[in-house]
């Protein structure tokens, strides 16, 4: 008998054993950026792109074996609701973050995953700083405001001949940002920024701005800031009789920016990725995008939908969920996308940026 207890004895401890090393079920994805408040319109959509893109990776039996779990969250677009919010997706136990959308929650909040040894991957976050602290677990889908400001100031100058132009901000990470980008270059290129100012985010009343920037002699107009007060400030400038040109950011590129300022709006200029919505390539996402939601995807549900497939291939490759080897596998190849081929630096970010200037166009949005 003693024989045959001390066999089911080292049985039931090697069956323990096995029980502790069992493997993970599930595999959750933090989801994570801006739904409530003046910017919930434009953050949802890479948030919803995301989702997507992990409902058809789920159909063909997720990722290693396991299903994946997202796991979403508001940061309200507030710097200390990011924090707060990295930290519970932290506790819930995700292996990688997409997200967050504003530049101002993804800087705190990626400290808070660089400390945990979490891969993020904003979808949206174009301030430069999120990826110059040597934060090796940190990524972007997107271009940075070094890049797209340096566009517009270029396309204002070169093309639409603009030598004086008045540059207003909205006082954050994002918009104060680009905003500073686009007057360097500008006066690079011997040009005069006339007024450079900043305006609360929640400021809707811009008369006594539209006042000082006819005053100061400017022939355009650059915004620094989102969609919520850049249709409005642009209706109010036409109000005011000025004429000049307008232009801003990816943070106005939202259908929510056309309903505001009209089917027919004018010497409007705004720099974001290429044109997808044409793209033979993206017809399936669209459609798969418009039966989920029951709505047209937007300009950055795409960047969110990139950024979770990107993702969650490079766990693929990776056969892990560690976060080194995620981040090595990311920088290691060419990710193909439904934006073109996507490859990272050691910083994180995109090796090619490709920011085109956008107009309106009968009522849409459409490459200049």
């Amino acid at each position: 008998m003693k024989p045959f207890r001390q066999i089911l004895t080292v049985a039931f401890a090697a069956g323990a054993l096995l029980g502790c090393q069992k493997k993970e079920e599930t595999l959750k994805i933090g989801l994570a950026g801006v739904q409530t408040g003046p910017d919930g319109e434009i953050g949802t959509a890479p948030i919803r792109g995301s989702q997507l893109a992990i409902d058809e990776w789920n159909a063909k039996g997720g990722v290693l074996g396991m299903k994946i779990e997202a796991v979403t969250r508001d940061d309200e677009g507030k710097a200390n609701q990011a924090v707060a919010v990295a930290q519970e997706l932290v506790a819930a136990g995700v292996k990688a973050v997409v997200g967050h959308f504003n530049s101002g929650c993804s800087l705190p909040a990626s400290e808070v995953y660089h400390q945990a040894g979490i891969v993020q991957i904003t979808p949206a976050s174009t301030n430069p700083q999120v990826t110059e602290r040597g934060f090796k677990q940190t990524f972007r889908m997107c271009g940075r405001d070094d890049q797209q400001g340096d566009v517009s100031a270029k396309f204002a100058f070169d093309s639409l001949k603009v030598t004086q132009v008045a540059v207003i901000h909205n006082k954050t990470a994002y918009g104060q940002g680009i905003g500073e980008v686009f007057r360097k270059t500008f006066e690079a290129k011997t040009g005069k920024v006339t007024l450079f100012d900043g305006l609360a985010s929640e400021e809707m009343d811009f008369r006594a701005t539209i006042s000082a920037i006819q005053k100061s002699g400017a022939q355009a107009v650059y915004w620094g800031g989102m969609y919520n007060q850049g249709g409005p400030f642009y209706n109010q400038l036409r109000q005011a009789g000025f004429k000049g040109a307008f232009l801003g950011g990816d943070g106005i590129y939202d259908n929510e920016l056309i309903k505001t300022v009209g089917a027919k709006a004018d010497s409007l200029f705004i720099t974001f990725g290429p044109d997808f919505f044409h793209s033979e390539v993206a017809k399936p996402f669209l459609a798969a995008f418009k039966k989920k939601f029951n709505q047209e995807a937007s300009g950055y549900t795409i960047y969110g939908y990139d950024a979770a497939n990107t993702l969650l291939q490079a766990i693929q490759k990776a056969q892990s969920t560690d976060a080194d080897r995620i981040s090595e596998a990311l920088r290691s190849q060419s990710w193909k996308g439904l934006m073109g081929d996507a490859e990272f630096d050691q910083k994180g970010d995109l090796k090619k940026a490709n920011f085109v200037i956008w107009t309106i166009r009968a009522g849409a949005f459409a490459v200049r």
